[in-house]
């Protein structure tokens, strides 16, 4: 079949299938979010246009927000689809390099096809490009490899034969997920080749589930027969599993409490009475004093970042930690006991050989009895209080009147501790995309348009402080001309409340975070009208200054996005200094001239180093 190398990339996307948590069969390139410019538009431009009615093209507005909205469809739909995003070589390539980093730290699967420089190099240099006086091999397009599972430069039509399952052995496989970046130089896409016909043929990629190897899970079961208090901790990798329902039925089985990390969130049901809360910095007081007590940890799916550890302090000094991870590199951490296996298999596989097992009825008892104190602690925080509201309060607004189905969406700032500590799930399915690997700024608007294209069940509220908004808010635009309902909530506090918290908690300074503390030549600075702002992009836009106000603006915004097929944006004043704590510790660089400095000198001892036993 004699096509250009972009026919034959873009004929081998469309043939690509996935198999869904549920078995249903779906594309598994369901769209591309397209910038062009030079280095791009006639080549996979031309290919992408030729395809149009089997793989739909939806334009950005910034290639950073365009790609971040890829990040958030492969999160809504649990790794099982995937986002593609291309864009010309120079600025606009770079600018995906941030969703790249988002990808790869949340071990989620991206699609990136930046245009790159000639091959021939007989125009150079060319426009956009940036030449190296010590290697004329090194573009911009470099820069991708430090964030990327996967890394491919096309100099040839052919190449793709061999790269193309590469590509896709990384971006399915859980234990590697990630980006993926293949640099397609201009010349290169409109360059014929005769390839066989066997490479478009349509392929379905099924979920790998490895099991584990015997012996780890003998030396597994050992480790918890021999444990008197037990704690189940559930990660992002159980959601991506579908692992959820066998790891809640272990759990019941043995009596073991449960806590969720940041990317598990709302795989168990609030009220489950072996449910303890979320686990860290950003978790539960309930979650925290579970895991300070337990003498073993089993890890399922998660790679124990810092805020689930509170920095490697929430455990107890002499610990067991058992692991499984599909990635060996997460299984390993900190000397654990590794067990290398798909989540939802070796859970069964474990529960087995586990059959007779039971934790002490007390300590089992202690999950709801810890999680009461902790919903007691938020029920006074959201509780309702004339005068400006709180960011509880307004996260317990949105937690009263979304429904089971729908999905919440949060990254950085003060809102992730909100989201995380005081949201309560009401089903079992996993309804919540907190991006706190990287900590984007901005994925919460493009994060959201991704998301409000594959969650269909439910509608997407989006939740974010004004910092940013004002980060990467073009997207909104790119949501209301496609057509995706959405809720966006900004909560205005006046600047970049959560690090000034860390700032001056620490004994810094005010500076520079708050809108008050920063340099301005004016006596009144200037403040920005978000639902004017808004209102101008496409969105619907809804305004309140209290709770009973925004309770009917959130109902009211909800009915306008679905109705009118776009994004609706609710603004509301909050609190600058009022937030959800789970009391554990983080641990930041602090000068020993500041009064924090006493505070890290007591904690930094605690931390674990290394737990094999």
């Amino acid at each position: 079949m004699k096509l250009t190398a972009a026919q034959a990339l873009v004929a081998w996307l469309v043939a690509q299938r996935s198999e869904t948590l549920d078995g249903r069969e779906v594309p598994l390139f369901p769209a591309v979010f397209g910038i062009f410019g030079h280095g791009n538009v006639l080549g996979l431009g031309t290919a992408l246009h030729e395809r149009r009615d089997e793989i739909p093209v939806w334009r950005g507005q910034t290639e950073q927000g365009m790609a971040l909205a890829a990040v958030g469809y492969a999160k809504a739909t649990h790794r099982r689809q995937i986002g593609v995003a291309t864009s010309s070589i120079g600025p606009g390539a770079l600018n995906m390099v941030t969703a790249a980093g988002v990808a790869h730290a949340n071990r989620l699967p991206l699609l990136l096809l930046p245009g790159d420089t000639f091959t021939t190099r007989a125009p150079d240099p060319v426009l956009q490009q940036v030449e190296h006086f010590g290697d004329a091999t090194a573009t911009v397009n470099d820069a991708f490899r430090a964030v990327s599972r996967y890394f491919d430069r096309i100099t040839r039509p052919e190449q793709l034969i061999s790269t193309l399952p590469q590509a896709v052995r990384v971006l399915t496989d859980p234990a590697e997920a990630g980006p993926v970046t293949l640099a397609l130089p201009q010349d290169i896409q409109a360059e014929t080749y005769d390839f066989p016909d066997a490479l478009f043929e349509p392929v379905v990629h099924r979920i790998l589930r490895p099991r584990a190897d015997e012996r780890s899970l003998a030396d597994a079961e050992a480790a918890l027969r021999n444990s008197a208090r037990p704690l189940l901790v559930l990660g992002g990798g159980v959601r991506y599993s579908g692992a959820g329902r066998t790891a809640l039925e272990f759990a019941e089985r043995h009596g073991i409490p449960i806590v969720e990390t940041t990317a598990g969130r709302t795989l168990v049901p609030h009220v489950h009475p072996l449910y303890a809360g979320p686990l860290g910095v950003t978790g539960s007081t309930s979650a925290n004093a579970l895991a300070a007590e337990a003498d073993l940890v089993l890890a399922v799916g998660t790679r124990l970042q810092d805020f689930t550890t509170a920095s490697w302090t929430v455990f107890a000094p002499e610990v067991r930690l058992v692991t499984i991870n599909a990635a060996r590199f997460d299984a390993v951490k900190h000397g654990a006991l590794a067990i290398v296996g798909d989540a939802d298999a070796t859970v069964r596989d474990l529960a087995e050989r586990t059959q007779q097992w039971q934790v002490d009825p007390e300590w089992t008892a202690r999950a709801a009895a810890e999680r009461s104190t902790w919903d007691a602690h938020v029920d006074k925080l959201r509780a309702h209080t004339l005068g400006t509201p709180s960011y509880a309060q307004v996260v317990g607004l949105v937690n009263e009147l979304s429904g089971p189905n729908d999905y919440v969406m949060t990254a950085s700032g003060g809102m992730p501790g909100e989201l995380v500590g005081g949201w309560r799930a009401t089903g079992g399915a996993p309804t919540m995309d907190v991006e706190y690997g990287f900590s984007c700024m901005g994925y919460e608007l493009a994060g959201a348009w991704g998301a409000a294209m594959a969650h269909t069940d439910g509608l997407v509220t989006t939740m974010l402080g004004d910092g940013s908004y004002l980060m990467l808010n073009s997207e909104l635009f790119s949501a209301a001309f496609a057509g995706h309902p959405l809720v966006a909530v900004v909560c205005d506090n006046d600047g970049y409340a959560v690090i000034a918290r860390l700032q001056e908690g620490q004994g810094g300074a005010p500076f520079n975070n708050f809108y008050a503390d920063c340099r301005t030549t004016h006596d009144e600075p200037p403040r920005v009208d978000f639902a004017g702002h808004a209102r101008a992009l496409g969105c619907a836009v809804f305004t309140a200054t209290d709770l009973a106000e925004f309770r009917d603006a959130y109902a009211e915004a909800r009915a306008t996005a679905v109705r009118e097929s776009r994004p609706a944006v609710l603004v509301i004043r909050t609190q600058p200094s009022s937030w959800t704590e789970a009391g554990a510790w983080w641990e930041v660089g602090v000068p020993e001239h500041l009064s924090g400095s006493a505070a890290y000198a007591e904690a930094k001892p605690r931390q674990l180093r290394y737990l094999q036993h």
